[in-house]
């Protein structure tokens, strides 16, 4: 009974947290839409070159680390310009994939980065920024019976970027900082469980129109 008190409150905190971060970005997005000339809203792709962390096999099992593959990433961002300063909300669905000498490691995801940028000169400007990401499914090659730790997880975005008029190009990187473990388990169930460090660490190239 004291089990089940402190875990309902806990996941209506997680879910309260995720549906006003949500609200969050989707205000800011609106008010860029409606801004001053340097601002507004557009859309933006592009390619993921991602990792996740160690896999372990099985209890006791050495780690084995992961190879980089590419995936791929789309969505809208709204940029608020102040000066030469500027605040950007995104929001992003991504998928991205590790390869573990031939097991592959798939994540679904919703990304939502809330940035501060700067133009330095010209068309360059740099940004930096925390990284809000919502887990939305995990797949493990041949494997059907899965749990993630953590669904909701923060990481942070940096990054630099060049502007011609409407169109824009940037290259970024992210890490993951909460911790979180996605746990396998085979269909017949020997072996014992399988783990991944699921948090990302990537390098993120995107194109962007401003509408």
């Amino acid at each position: 009974m004291t089990m089940v008190s402190f875990l309902i409150p806990s996941r209506i905190k997680n879910e309260n947290m995720k549906k006003t971060l949500l609200t969050a970005v989707f205000a800011l997005l609106s008010i860029t839409a409606f801004s001053q000339k340097k601002s507004g809203i557009g859309i933006k792709g592009g390619l993921n070159y991602s990792a996740n962390g160690d896999y372990f096999e099985s209890i006791g099992d050495a780690a084995r680390e992961p190879d980089r593959n590419v995936g791929y990433h789309l969505g809208l961002f709204g940029q608020l310009a102040i000066s030469r300063l500027y605040i950007r909300p995104e929001l992003i669905y991504s998928k991205t994939k590790s390869d573990y000498q031939g097991d592959k490691f798939d994540i679904s995801k919703i990304d939502a980065p809330i940035l501060l940028g700067a133009r330095i000169i010209g068309p360059l400007h740099l940004f930096a920024g925390p990284a809000f990401q919502y887990i939305l499914d995990t797949e493990f090659e041949g494997i059907t019976i899965d749990s993630i730790e953590n669904d909701f997880t923060i990481g942070a975005n940096i990054g630099a970027g060049l502007d011609f008029g409407r169109f824009g190009v940037d290259i970024r990187y992210e890490r993951g900082f909460t911790e979180n473990e996605a746990t396998f388990v085979s269909t017949n169930g020997l072996g014992g469980p399988s783990r991944i460090d699921a948090r990302p660490d990537q390098l993120i190239v995107s194109l962007s129109l401003k509408l």
